[in-house]
């Protein structure tokens, strides 16, 4: 009976290494398939297209500057990055020497030293998103411009201008609005 016993034994075993075999030889040829080729010709590095997220707000990185806020701009689906060109051209002309950055995707738009604290922080006075419908303007000191911007908002301090792709965006208003907001004591977003 132990002869028969041991005999079974090594036969499980091998079984197990030859079962245990297959499915490494499997993930090898698993992970061969699914492994980027390498190209026969050297491709040219393109830069990829940021992701769109919920109603085609393009995904930036979080960064200071003209280059990320002209990237989002850029990356703007359809009659919506018009929309933005003529917003962005509109605000620097408005308020020279405007600083600009992305943060939570979106473009904003401020004045050095034009935080609440009237010091060096940043005040931010603007900012742009898109929506599926509509590219959703921010004045975050919106309720002291006159006239007050039409859209409501959760903060007692903050209006909203929704831009659709068939109504006309009236600039000379836009203008004044950018104007007011840019000589207003500026949104600080809290630090954690």
């Amino acid at each position: 009976m132990k002869a028969m016993a041991k005999r079974t034994s090594k036969i499980s075993a091998k079984v197990a290494r030859k079962a245990a075999a297959k499915r490494v030889a499997a993930k090898a040829a698993k992970a061969r398939k699914t492994a980027p080729k390498a190209a026969s010709k050297p491709q040219p590095h393109r830069a990829a297209k940021p992701a769109l997220l919920a109603g085609g707000n393009p995904q930036i990185a979080k960064a200071d500057g003209d280059a990320p806020v002209q990237a989002y701009i850029a990356a703007m689906p359809g009659w919506k990055r018009d929309v933005g060109r003529r917003l962005d051209a509109l605000i620097a002309r408005t308020v020279p020497g405007v600083r600009k950055a992305v943060k939570w995707n979106s473009p904003l738009y401020g004045v050095e030293g034009q935080g609440k604290a009237q010091d060096k922080a940043q005040g931010w006075f603007l900012g742009v998103h898109c929506l599926t419908k509509y590219v959703k303007v921010a004045f975050f000191r919106g309720a002291s411009l006159r006239p007050v911007p039409p859209g409501a908002s959760k903060s007692k301090d903050t209006r909203y201008l929704d831009i659709r792709e068939d109504e006309p965006l009236d600039e000379e208003l836009m203008a004044s609005w950018i104007k007011q907001a840019a000589a207003l004591p500026g949104w600080v977003p809290q630090r954690p």
